[in-house]
């Protein structure tokens, strides 16, 4: 039986989907021992882009049937990467938050570059002030992209990163023939076992300084929503899957309120909108929430709701 090439890349990202990947664990072993055969992944293979010693011009990575790229795209080299991984690779994968919708990394479309490089090198508290590289530095884009805002893509796995069960499932449909593999389209509120009680009388937000009422020694399921004990949990905008595809929200499960990591419910979603609706249904009022940028900015990332801000 001819293996599946796959060729995997790491833009704008901390290797976290990349330790995902290895953590499909003895599913993993079987699928390379009789169906993959990775061709390039710098996180673990030493595959340069310009040759063993450099003798190539120009960025080049093999051909592959599955691409499989983490991070999103912050300068000419990731671009150029992502790019070469599209012409190179049959079907692309985004694997993660910051691929499938800007995550993290995004939040610094905020700012301009010129804010970012002066905090960086001249205003940080925990490091001296330098001068800026000039060498050796790809130019910065003007703005974090997701990926599918400057290549397509065929197949989406959001996650901060990706549970395991996620990614076996979409290679082992791959494998069958099937490219339609898809995430659930619901919120992490529909996998929470918490007690709702649908009650409206939340006058404020309270902050994890405090500890939500609950007893330990009993399970997730007697514990009251944390939302509705007035701390910011993001359940009810996120999409469903950190806990892969039988288990409870992991936040939840900790006993602390969901930060968002698998991104929006669903492409086109206006997470900031629907999450003042979420507050309201349970007797908070919006016109209470301080204006700070940032909030909330992981949902918007690099699809658009929350853009730089204009300049006055």
């Amino acid at each position: 039986m001819t293996k599946v090439t796959v060729a995997e890349e790491w833009l704008n990202a901390c290797a976290g989907c990349e330790i995902a990947i290895l953590n499909v664990g003895d599913v993993l072993v079987d699928l390379l021992v009789n169906n993959l055969d990775f061709v390039h992944i710098p996180v673990i293979l030493d595959k340069k882009y310009f040759g063993q010693t450099g003798e190539e011009t120009e960025l080049s990575i093999p051909e592959a049937v599955v691409g499989i790229v983490s991070g999103g795209v912050r300068n000419e080299e990731h671009k150029e990467v992502l790019l070469e991984m599209r012409k190179k690779c049959q079907i692309l994968i985004a694997l993660g938050t910051c691929a499938t919708d800007g995550g993290i990394p995004a939040m610094i479309n905020m700012y301009s570059d010129e804010e970012l490089k002066k905090f960086t090198y001249k205003d940080s508290p925990t490091t001296d002030p330098a001068d800026y590289p000039t060498e050796h530095i790809p130019p910065l884009l003007d703005q974090c992209y997701a990926l599918d805002e400057l290549v397509k893509v065929d197949l989406y796995l959001p996650g901060c990163p990706p549970h395991p069960d996620w990614i076996a499932g979409a290679v082992l449909a791959l494998l069958e023939g099937k490219t339609e593999y898809r995430m659930p389209e619901k919120s992490v509120c529909d996998a929470c076992p918490t007690i709702r009680e649908s009650k409206k009388g939340l006058a404020d937000i309270k902050r994890m300084l405090s500890a939500p009422e609950f007893d330990p020694e009993k399970p997730l399921d007697e514990m009251r929503c944390l939302l509705e004990q007035g701390y910011l949990c993001l359940g009810p905008v996120t999409g469903v899957g950190c806990g892969g595809k039988e288990g409870a929200p992991r936040c939840i499960s900790a006993r602390v309120p969901c930060r968002g990591c698998y991104g929006p419910v669903r492409k086109g979603a206006k997470p900031l909108v629907d999450y003042m609706g979420a507050l309201a249904s349970v007797g908070f009022d919006p016109n209470k929430m301080p204006d700070r940028r940032g909030y909330l900015a992981r949902f918007s990332g690099a699809h658009g709701t929350l853009k730089r801000p204009v300049r006055r």
